[in-house]
């Protein structure tokens, strides 16, 4: 792979791994801050703090999609700023709505029946999170890949591309989750949370930066 195609990856890992830090951190900071205003333990409660995480996440993909607009820039001259970002927030908003609706349905049941939920184990609690973050893969990129058709032959890869990513990237930031209750300190919780993020955007970056470089070979443009 040539140097150029070097500097697409390495600017494409850098910009995921540090917007999903700065994006994802700060949609939970929020989600936490404003769901500890309500009452979580009644219905009215639950479906308000749904509703509110599922909007939070047009904050990370504003923020994601700047950034890979940024690193991809150069190779996809034709890819539009705004379109990669309605595409991005389109798809993150449905993957927020599908990947809450779940344990806010558990919520409300646990609510009206009054009867605790019993945790599973953890190797199936990251084999789940590997399952929805490939399945979380497919709902983010999809409306991306509709953009990069239009650009670029063989942009059927990006779906698996992002699927592959997230089943890695998912299951790392459930075992920050996971460790950071385990903490006895804010600052503690927070740095773990930070490191996860972290972590999880690297690798996801890395796996689906090198799908990106190919797409950016000269025998996958198209002519403008």
């Amino acid at each position: 792979m040539s140097n150029n195609r070097n500097t697409l990856w390495f600017r494409w890992t850098a910009a995921n791994a540090f917007s999903e830090l700065i994006g994802l951190g700060v949609t939970f900071a929020a989600i936490g801050l404003v769901i500890s205003k309500f009452d979580t333990l009644h219905i009215t409660g639950i479906l308000i703090s749904f509703i509110f995480t599922v909007l939070s996440g047009a904050i990370e993909a504003t923020i994601v999609s700047i950034a890979q607009w940024w690193a991809m820039h150069p190779w996809f001259p034709t890819i539009e700023r705004f379109a990669w970002w309605r595409a991005t927030l389109v798809g993150a908003l449905i993957g927020y709505v599908l990947g809450y609706l779940p344990s806010t349905l558990m919520s409300m049941n646990q609510e009206a029946t009054q009867t605790a939920q019993a945790e599973p184990p953890e190797w199936i609690t990251l084999l789940l999170a590997a399952m929805l973050g490939a399945v979380a893969g497919a709902i983010l990129s999809f409306a991306q890949w509709l953009i990069l058709r239009r650009k670029v032959k063989g942009a059927g890869v990006w779906i698996p591309a992002n699927m592959l990513a997230w089943a890695f990237g998912m299951p790392i930031i459930f075992l920050g989750m996971d460790l950071a209750f385990k903490m006895t300190e804010i600052w503690q919780s927070v740095l773990v949370i930070g490191g996860a993020i972290l972590v999880a955007g690297i690798f996801v970056g890395a796996i689906h930066g090198r799908f990106m470089v190919v797409l950016a070979g000269d025998k996958y443009l198209r002519i403008p």
